[in-house]
């Protein structure tokens, strides 16, 4: 695999993936109530009084691209021998393209229900998260096929692209409980270790190409913060520490509709002093520009570029925060409660970037079935369909889905269709979710109903307590 296959490619379409995931939302699940933290996964006299998922990764994995260089992407990964579809792309006129991608994986989650007083849950968590987005132009790609694809001898500011990546792990201590009868209070406090961190701007660019030498001579002018990592692979290291904080809270009105606000993921992660900045403004002579090798020439020719007039210092960065509010309500459907529906009605901002996205989220119960149907819009003017299907009793849970179920579909049909590498659509990309726990110990029950463990003590909760003693 090329060097500059990876720089383009793995980002886009594997585990980069601020992951945003819809369809779990008040579903009740061990991951929607980390992911929200007021969100209760227990249920007295049902439940039984621990939450594990047994070290079965829960995740939910989303990236898209958009622009004239998704059969170029598309033709370099599927395509048999690999290529890049340059058909599409438009030279000089200033087009760019959008790639966003997130990774969301939970390797542990352990909650239990501490008290019945206040319906008291506290929880631990383990997870990785990957974050990346980007701009880049068409005249980008265009360069690792070839110098053909160029008309002119010069041309300036064509690739003044911007990247950013971020991965790190997150553990977490999260705690919920309902302060009174209609008010729950959630709290969820994490520790962030660092893996990765990369980000390039650049501000000007200009190359002049002689075809008859096959050479071409780039310069560029930006920054470029990388992040030093004495350690291989995902280990966990306390090198590149930080912390975020997840606070939500719900509200349930007289006439039984829930009203949910979440302040998600705030925080920061400190880079170790042996990171580097670079305040690059280099240049560069490019050879056998056409040649089979020329990926790797290219590759290597810009990394010598970024990678010059730099200190070696420390920087912070700030984690891909949300602020999301949410509006549900659940009718029964018939006289046997068999068969229930839950509306949701979602708003996402993101608190660092211009994201904002908004969801119509449907979940339809029919015992211990749920199918759930999602329409989503945000501000790329992208307009999703999704679907999530769920087996979930009091003590068994599982479910996968996709909020981006028609472009996931057309992204995999391309990995078997050739014809699908050439289409030009709104996006490429797609997002995939899967999840599993289980509840073990002892059945949750009122003291006028047990036989064996009275969990319903006189006290409240800690944030029952604090409002009892405010108001």
């Amino acid at each position: 695999m090329k060097k500059v296959f990876i720089f383009f490619c793995s980002v886009c379409f594997t585990a980069q993936v601020s992951a945003q995931q819809f369809s779990q939302y008040n579903t009740g699940t061990l991951f929607d109530s980390f992911e929200n933290p007021s969100q209760r996964s227990f249920i007295p006299d049902s439940s039984r009084q621990f939450a594990f998922n047994f070290f079965i990764p829960n995740f939910n994995v989303n990236a898209y691209l958009t622009g004239n260089i998704q059969p170029g992407i598309k033709s370099r990964l599927f395509a048999s021998p690999p290529y890049y579809n340059t058909s599409a792309l438009q030279i000089g006129q200033g087009k760019y393209n959008h790639f966003n991608g997130n990774l969301n994986a939970y390797s542990l989650m352990f909650k239990m229900f501490s008290s019945l007083n206040g319906d008291v849950e506290m929880g631990f968590s383990v997870q990785t998260k990957m974050e990346s987005r980007g701009l880049f132009s068409d005249e980008s790609l265009a360069l690792f096929s070839g110098p053909l694809n160029f008309p002119h001898q010069t041309y300036n500011d064509i690739f003044n692209d911007h990247y950013t990546f971020q991965s790190y792990h997150q553990i977490s201590f999260s705690y919920r409980e309902h302060i009174d009868d209609n008010i729950a209070l959630g709290i969820k406090i994490s520790g962030l270790l660092g893996i990765q961190y990369e980000k390039i701007d650049i501000a000007e660019s200009h190359i002049i190409f002689d075809k008859i030498h096959d050479e071409a001579f780039l310069a560029m002018a930006g920054r470029y913060y990388n992040s030093f990592s004495g350690h291989s692979g995902y280990a966990p290291s306390f090198d590149n520490p930080g912390a975020a904080i997840s606070i939500g809270t719900s509200y349930n009105t007289d006439d039984n509709i829930t009203i949910q606000a979440n302040l998600k993921d705030l925080g920061f992660i400190h880079w170790n002093n042996r990171s580097s900045i670079y305040n690059f403004n280099n240049s560069t002579t490019l050879t056998n520009i056409s040649s089979a090798a020329r990926e790797d020439t290219i590759y290597n020719g810009i990394q010598k570029i970024f990678k010059h007039n730099g200190i070696v210092r420390s920087f912070t960065s700030a984690t891909d925060s949300r602020a999301e509010v949410s509006v549900t309500k659940s009718y029964w459907l018939d006289a046997d409660n068999q068969f229930k529906f839950s509306p949701t009605l979602l708003v996402s901002k993101e608190l660092f970037y211009p994201g904002f996205a908004g969801a119509f989220i449907n979940h339809f119960q029919y015992n211990n079935f749920i199918f759930s149907a999602t329409a989503s819009y945000d501000d790329m003017n992208f307009f999703n369909i999704g679907a999530q299907a769920m087996i979930k009793s009091p003590n068994v849970e599982f479910f996968i889905g996709s909020d981006r179920l028609l472009n996931t579909g057309k992204f995999a049909l391309a990995s078997l269709n050739y014809s699908q590498i050439n289409r030009v659509g709104n996006y490429s990309g797609g997002n995939l979710f899967l999840g599993f726990s289980l509840k073990f110990g002892r059945i949750i029950t009122h003291s006028m109903n047990s036989s064996y463990i009275p969990m319903g003590d006189a006290d409240k909760g800690f944030f029952g307590r604090l409002f009892g003693n405010i108001f």
